[in-house]
């Protein structure tokens, strides 16, 4: 999938380097009451770390990552990239997760990553890392918007989309867009809320 062919239209623009922080943010405020994130983190401070330690070195220089305004905004990897995390990765993420969470969290973060690379696809993908809006303008139809333009690439590439949904009310909206439920719910550990890995197979034109 050729990443300059996908049309995000005039509302949505593609993140370069000077917007990861914003990138970052959006997603960040989006997943602040998400029940995943608040089991793995406990706290606000540790869930955007993570969302924007992965928009800075991940999924902004390495992926497909976009913006609706201050609003929402969007983190991909399309087939052939890489989100693996290198060992300087894992330090940015640890230490400072440690500090402001607690070393359970550094914990429940590594068997959260293994169990979702235990199931992640083998096949060629387009991989929705995250999608979110901020509290104050969701509810308006700005996901669709957010999700659209990559689904519209998949289903001209033949190319299925991948997930994990970390909030069971968001279920709804992404089986509105072709995603199923692939497989049984990852609980990294017992207390865990579920993970719940989804796939979407292209839609014929």
């Amino acid at each position: 999938m050729d990443p300059g062919e996908i049309d995000l239209g005039l509302e949505l623009k593609h993140a370069n380097k000077r917007d990861a922080r914003k990138i970052g943010s959006i997603t960040a405020d989006a997943f602040r009451n998400d029940p995943f994130n608040l089991w793995l983190f406990g706290n606000f401070a540790g869930i955007r770390n993570l969302f924007h330690m992965q928009a800075r070195n991940i999924y902004v220089p390495r992926g497909y990552s976009y913006s609706l305004g201050d609003e929402g905004a969007c983190m991909w990897m399309l087939p052939g990239g890489d989100a693996s995390f290198s060992n300087w990765d894992y330090f940015r993420f640890a230490v400072p997760t440690a500090l402001m969470c607690g070393p359970g969290a550094v914990k429940r973060g590594i068997l959260t990553g293994e169990a979702m690379d235990s199931v992640h696809p083998n096949f060629p993908h387009a991989y929705l890392f995250s999608i979110g809006v901020r509290p104050a303008a969701q509810g308006k139809g700005l996901g669709r918007k957010l999700i659209a333009p990559v689904l519209a690439a998949c289903d001209k590439e033949g190319m299925p989309a991948y997930l994990e949904n970390s909030n069971p009310a968001n279920h709804g909206f992404y089986s509105s867009c072709g995603f199923e439920v692939s497989g049984d719910p990852l609980h990294p550990q017992p207390d865990s809320p579920p993970l719940v890995p989804m796939l979407r197979q292209p839609r014929p034109a």
